[in-house]
């Protein structure tokens, strides 16, 4: 390990620097000997190399989302020469440079942090055998020796003797039951983060030997912790956990609010969006806007989550927009399952039964009504001694309807006296 510890000594010296600003701040709050001042400032280093790294953790991020794009390829291309490996790799390149994906990008993180680690672990190792390192003098080293965190010193480790913790002035139970307390709450952060990454952010439509892989890791990379815990200084337990704990925060807040498309953390982000969007009747954030925008974009290619989200938006009169934006609209086009948009028309609804004794009643009320609306002179009464110029069966009847206009051609209508189209009135009764 020194060996390697080695390899980055050209890194101590500016994280030295950097642990030597923060103590000297932290210092005159709980005092430069404290274990509080050189573990904050440890913590304190993790935040600014963390904050540094985010455009990496950005780009791992869409490396993985780009692979797991890439799944349904994959398979087939693992199936197609599942007897030719050879062919089956060169396919797999083939795949990955057509698409500009690189499997590696989802490890630059962990490969960025690699040279603060060791340099850490270098300088760390330096305090224990009571070696200036860096820009830490003789003066800082005997106030690091003297620091402890819970009766640990920081340059103590669960596998020294009694002999080198007593040289550190601490106690060997203390070491070892801080020690291990670190360790199990590393490899604990470790398997949670890793666990909800399987079970909330991975598509759950595909099923691909790379989910098998990454299950498998969510059980190494604990094991992997607590096996080579037992050889770090307490310093680095407080550098790993405190990278840990901000990557399971990292992680929680990418799966909320940024989640793998098909995954189950996009279908509650969606339901989420959906009662934000349907109460306030607007995309109230950039990343809101972002993902109506990549929802909308799909078109046929969404998937169940986002097809539902599409079509509660439809069914209280709001539209998706391309640029993100929601408005009311009066679409009344929904999705199936494939995709297909269709109309949904409401049902007709069926008028309700009516009685007997109501629907003569409307019929009177109907015949009051057009009585009302008959002209002046049908309202003088008729005997069978007044003259007309008329037939009284040619006559019109008062509630009839006005005759239809005669035809184009000129036509005349070939209704004959007593034959008339349509409703008639009865004769009048003569009066004798």
């Amino acid at each position: 390990m020194d060996t390697i510890a080695s390899l980055f000594s050209f890194i101590t010296t500016p994280v030295s620097w950097v642990i030597v600003q923060f103590h000297s701040v932290y210092g005159k709050v709980f005092g430069p000997d404290t274990g509080w001042a050189w573990g904050l400032s440890i913590v304190s280093l993790v935040i600014l190399i963390r904050i540094c790294l985010i455009p990496l953790f950005v780009k791992q991020i869409k490396a993985t989302r780009a692979m797991q794009t890439l799944q349904p390829e994959m398979k087939k291309i693992q199936e197609r020469y599942k007897n030719d490996k050879q062919r089956q790799s060169e396919e797999m390149m083939k795949l990955y440079k057509e698409s500009g994906t690189n499997p590696l990008s989802s490890c630059l993180p962990i490969l960025a942090q690699s040279p603060f680690f060791f340099a850490l672990y270098h300088v760390l190792n330096g305090i224990a055998s009571n070696t200036t390192i860096g820009v830490i003098n003789d003066s800082l080293l005997a106030s690091a020796q003297k620091a402890h965190i819970f009766g640990a010193p920081l340059a103590a480790k669960f596998t020294d003797g009694s002999s080198k913790v007593e040289a550190l002035g601490a106690t060997l139970t203390d070491v070892r039951v801080v020690t291990a307390i670190m360790i199990v709450m590393m490899s604990a952060s470790q398997f949670y983060t890793q666990r909800q990454l399987m079970t909330k952010n991975v598509d759950t439509t595909v099923k691909t030997p790379f989910m098998q892989q990454q299950k498998m890791l969510m059980y190494v990379f604990p094991v992997m912790f607590a096996i080579f815990g037992i050889n770090f200084p307490v310093g680095v337990l407080v550098y790993w956990l405190t990278t840990n704990v901000w990557t399971m925060g990292q992680q929680m807040y990418v799966i909320r609010n940024n989640p793998t498309p098909g995954s189950k953390a996009q279908a509650a982000y969606l339901e989420r969006l959906t009662k934000h969007v349907t109460h306030h009747e607007k995309t109230r954030s950039r990343g809101e806007r972002a993902i109506v925008k990549a929802i909308v974009s799909k078109g046929r290619d969404r998937n169940e989550f986002e097809r539902k989200f599409i079509n509660s938006l439809t069914k209280v009169g709001l539209v998706a927009q391309a640029d993100g934006t929601v408005a009311k609209g009066e679409s009344t086009a929904v999705e199936t399952e494939d995709g297909t948009p269709t109309t949904a028309t409401p049902r007709r609804q069926q008028p309700k039964r009516q009685t007997k004794a109501q629907r003569q009643s409307a019929a009177a009320k109907a015949a009051d009504d057009s009585a009302e609306n008959a002209p002046d002179d049908a309202d003088e009464p008729k005997t069978s001694l007044s003259k007309s110029d008329e037939p009284e069966d040619a006559k019109p009847a008062t509630a009839a309807k006005k005759p239809a206009p005669k035809p184009a051609g000129g036509t005349r209508s070939k209704a004959q006296s007593g034959q008339r189209k349509g409703p008639q009135r009865p004769k009048s009764p003569s009066k004798k």
